[in-house]
């Protein structure tokens, strides 16, 4: 059986910790670090003055030329941190997407789940009226 659909999360939401272990996701940030002797990286990303991390495991997908500084797009899925504290995504694709505007992503993001979110709104509403007929 496949895993459920990734769905985008900015990279300050995979640290909120509000995600479960097993959980597919999408995120994206800049490529900060990449130890390939642990397999692990790390993606950065600037959001209201602060600066978030988040740690890839890179064994899937090794092995990668990183470009240290590049944009990339990681789709995976959020694993326990051995021994560090938090999580992390185990990398299934992770792409360098260098030259997006970033910008122009989270408003697609942000606008997609609006969509999403009307769209399920509209088909709660279908159930009910569906449910008081019969």
């Amino acid at each position: 059986m496949l895993p459920a659909a990734a769905v985008y999360y900015f990279p300050w939401e995979v640290k909120s910790g509000a995600l479960q272990e097993g959980q597919s996701v999408r995120t994206f940030g800049r490529l900060t670090r990449y130890e390939p002797e642990k397999s692990q990286a790390s993606l950065t990303t600037q959001h209201a003055s602060k600066e978030h991390h988040v740690v890839i495991n890179t064994s899937f997908v090794e092995p990668f030329n990183p470009i240290i500084g590049a944009q990339y797009v990681v789709l995976g899925e959020i694993e326990t941190n051995e021994g560090v504290e938090g999580l992390r995504i185990c990398a299934r694709v992770l792409n360098c997407v260098d030259g997006v505007n970033i910008a122009l992503l989270q408003k697609a993001i942000n606008e997609q789940r609006s969509f999403f979110k009307e769209r399920q709104s509209h088909l709660e509403d279908a159930a009910v009226q569906h449910a008081d007929i019969n």
